[in-house]
């Protein structure tokens, strides 16, 4: 790391000790950046690294609303808004009992990155809440949705700031959002992605980031001469990401063999039946180990973790940040994995891809095997700009296309400035670039 980047680095260990998550963001990023650092010393002169790891906006706020019991609950609602160097901030809303102020910032460092990748006009930002729609009824939901919005509409608008969903929101809370913002405003307008399609949503947005994922890694496994076709897999999560993971890759002809959730795992030799799954979690919002009530020859076991135990070809972690660690990594390696694409946000800790990059494992980072997600939810901006909606076929299209591009990216940065196949460093130097030469060409803002 060079002396600039690590002096960074130790300030924001020091100022943020209590932000794990963020300080791991930081860490990972910083230290792909020497040969970029080295290249441009006008970075340093112009303090150019210190006002990309600080966000330019925090909000913070109260979320009180009244269960079904009439009783009133109060949580905490975030809105990080990072960089706007290229666009107005994009990202998505949280909402989880774990999410805090390290959880939101580490998403929306990543989020800079990963929007730059797209080679779409959108900066980075992420927000969401402690609050658990877990459980919740639809008017609980609803009424906390409402509270959300009633401070958060301020900070927001088509050209400053579009929030999207993340776990804990989908179709259901984007709809309430929405109509509490055009209620409060009096606005018909993209402030807001992942839509329905009834109210100026787009066609694939569902299927995005889970088919952007096999996208991205279809062209890292190209690229290394290898193929999906007839591989294993093994998707930790069941939510949208990897529900639809599972879908596109074994329409490339691979086999998914197991799935999980927060409270443990299914394997299924025969191969996941994805109808199956898609009844349980989309039609009853029910508990993956539902699956083996329908399905001779399945086995559930609890606890999720253990997934990664289960041999595979090609493992695609789509559930949590940190969700395989070192020896989780060591692991899935013992088993002969080739390849790791991340489908959830930072789901391998510093630990797991250093030990995956040592092995020699092909490895997708977030930022960019992710990116379809968001990429749609872009194109779902510019439909809502032009007043038009594209067919499914077109949005996918123009999906794969852009994730393609993207490791393209990826793939001739590390050649250039660091080392070929080390998707990491490309992935941090192709998104910083853009960035970092936006924000110098607009006074470093």
């Amino acid at each position: 790391m060079s002396v600039y980047a690590q002096k960074v680095l130790d300030s924001l260990k020091t100022r943020y000790a209590d932000q794990p998550e963020f300080v791991q963001a930081a860490t990972e990023i910083l230290n792909t950046l020497q040969p970029v650092i080295e290249k441009h010393p006008e970075y340093e002169k112009a303090g150019l690294l210190e006002r990309y790891v600080e966000p330019e906006r925090i909000i913070i706020f109260r979320v009180p609303w009244i269960d079904d019991e009439g009783k009133v609950q109060v949580n905490r609602g975030y809105r990080v808004q990072f960089n706007s160097a290229i666009g107005p901030y994009k990202g998505g809303l949280r909402l989880h009992p774990s999410v805090n102020l390290s959880i939101i910032k580490f998403l929306g460092l990543e989020q800079i990155l990963k929007n730059s990748l797209t080679g779409l006009p959108i900066g980075g930002g992420k927000g969401g809440s402690d609050f658990d729609p877990k459980g919740k009824s639809d008017n609980e939901v609803m009424r906390f949705c409402q509270s959300f919005m009633t401070e958060l509409y301020r900070h927001i608008g088509k050209d400053v700031d579009v929030p999207a969903g993340d776990i804990g929101v989908g179709a259901r809370e984007i709809g309430y959002l929405y109509g509490q913002y055009k209620r409060i405003t009096g606005l018909y307008e993209g402030v807001l992605t992942g839509k329905g399609l009834t109210y100026g949503g787009s066609l694939a947005r569902t299927q995005a980031t889970g088919y952007g994922l096999c996208y991205f890694t279809e062209a890292m496994l190209k690229a290394n001469g290898q193929q999906i076709a007839g591989k294993t897999v093994v998707i930790s999560g069941s939510g949208n990401v990897a529900i639809y993971a599972n879908e596109k890759i074994t329409q490339m002809g691979a086999k998914v063999v197991a799935m999980s959730d927060s409270n443990g795992y299914v394997y299924d030799p025969n191969g996941i039946q994805l109808n199956v799954v898609k009844e349980i979690k989309e039609g009853r919002r029910g508990r993956i180990r539902e699956y083996v009530d329908a399905v001779p020859g399945a086995t559930y076991t609890e606890g999720c973790s253990g997934i990664w135990t289960i041999p595979c070809d090609i493992a695609l972690p789509c559930a949590t940040q940190n969700e395989i660690n070192g020896e989780s990594a060591e692991q899935l390696i013992k088993n002969g994995v080739m390849a790791v694409a991340e489908g959830a946000n930072m789901p391998s800790t510093l630990e797991a891809t250093a030990a995956f990059q040592k092995a020699g494992v092909l490895f997708g980072p977030a930022k960019a095997a992710n990116a379809g997600g968001v990429a749609v939810s872009a194109l779902e901006m510019s439909q809502n700009s032009l007043r038009l909606s594209w067919t499914f076929d077109e949005v996918d299209n123009r999906l794969k296309d852009i994730m393609n591009g993207i490791f393209s990216k990826v793939n001739a940065a590390a050649k250039e400035y660091a080392t070929e196949g080390d998707y990491v460093a490309g992935a941090n130097i192709a998104g910083f670039l853009k960035v970092a030469e936006a924000m110098m060409a607009q006074g470093a803002v």
